[in-house]
């Protein structure tokens, strides 16, 4: 049970007007589910959901999530927690999700430039400001834009990890004195991105269900010249900043300026899921995942009510496993339950 009883209906009533309804583009599908609607949800670990969750709700800035946040913290029955005081709600309508993989690289790199290490991740320009159209990929690798500017953070020694690294928007660099210096998002130049996936793709190169981040890989260091220009083909470049505080047992800053979680953080369009809320995942393929989630994160690529990044971790490993998936499935948000109903059409 959850404890205290009157206390919780009391915070109940207190929520009763609920978090705003989330701005989402007008004629959005919306449907409000039951919990028994949610394949395997009896079966999760709602506990380290409800941890997860804990992580990010203080920062939910809609004064509505308080009380919310306020019960999480005297939880001893989780999945009664979610199960009362939310409603899973499907956004976008039936048509499948596309769910893909995410990790935190660690990459190689030096604090001053030599021979191996030549490829730098730069800092945003001060002139470049937030959602501004700026130069292009191309016009900033090929007119030097940024060289010499002691924008410069670290070097790395392979401009196809710089590539995918700007992909992830995160990642531990390995210095050559064994410390680690740990890179988070810090700005992009406003271009849209695009998928040199789908460009090999479109060219024939491959299959849909053959291409993988290790795919692409593997291709661009076999064609450098060709995989040079495909590389141009995506025109978003992404700055970074030097995170400093981050312990080293937890895992990346999300766009909640939190660590993230792996196997419990997604990312999500925030157009369409309000960052900081819980997320049911059904995700099919191989490795099929039933899972309480919460939306801490978001991605230039990540566009939709039905399209999730899961985290995968740091490393290598979670590398390969992140960049094998590319699923279709379900996506629910759950909701504080008057935000829900109040989400359903009039009539």
């Amino acid at each position: 049970m959850i404890r205290g009883l009157g206390a919780a209906l009391g915070l109940a009533l207190a929520v009763s007007a609920g978090p705003a309804r989330p701005d989402m583009p007008p004629g959005t599908p919306v449907e409000v589910l039951n919990f028994n609607d949610l394949k395997g949800w009896a079966r999760d670990d709602h506990a380290a959901a409800l941890t997860v969750f804990r992580e990010t709700c203080p920062d939910l800035t809609d004064p509505g999530w308080g009380p919310l946040c306020a019960l999480a913290e005297t939880q001893t029955n989780p999945r009664e927690f979610f199960e009362v005081f939310f409603r899973p709600v499907l956004i976008g309508g039936r048509e499948p999700a596309l769910f893909t993989g995410y990790y935190e690289p660690e990459l190689q790199g030096a604090l001053h430039p030599d021979a191996r290490f030549r490829y730098p991740l730069y800092r945003k320009p001060p002139e470049l400001r937030a959602g501004e159209k700026w130069y292009t990929r191309r016009e900033i690798e090929e007119q030097g834009l940024l060289r010499g500017r002691g924008l410069e953070i670290v070097w790395i020694d392979d401009p196809v990890d710089v590539f995918f690294l700007q992909i992830q928007g995160s990642g531990r660099v390995r210095l050559r004195d064994g410390s680690a210096l740990r890179v988070g998002y810090g700005g992009k130049n406003g271009q849209d991105y695009r998928s040199i996936g789908q460009e090999l793709v479109r060219r024939g190169v491959y299959k849909p269900h053959q291409v993988s981040a290790q795919v692409i890989r593997a291709w661009v260091r076999r064609h450098p010249d060709e995989g040079r220009e495909l590389l141009m083909h995506n025109p978003s470049f992404v700055f970074f900043r030097e995170i400093g505080h981050v312990p080293a047992d937890k895992g990346p800053l999300g766009a909640m300026n939190r660590s993230i979680t792996a196997m419990r953080t997604v990312a999500v369009d925030p157009d369409f899921t309000p960052l900081g809320a819980p997320v049911w995942i059904e995700k099919g393929g191989r490795g099929p995942l039933h899972r309480l989630m919460v939306a801490q994160d978001t991605g230039s690529a990540i566009k939709g009510a039905q399209r999730a990044d899961i985290f995968y971790g740091t490393g290598d490993a979670a590398g390969r496993k992140a960049g094998e998936v590319r699923d279709g499935g379900r996506m629910v948000v759950l909701l504080p339950i008057e935000t829900a109903l109040a989400m359903l059409p009039e009539g």
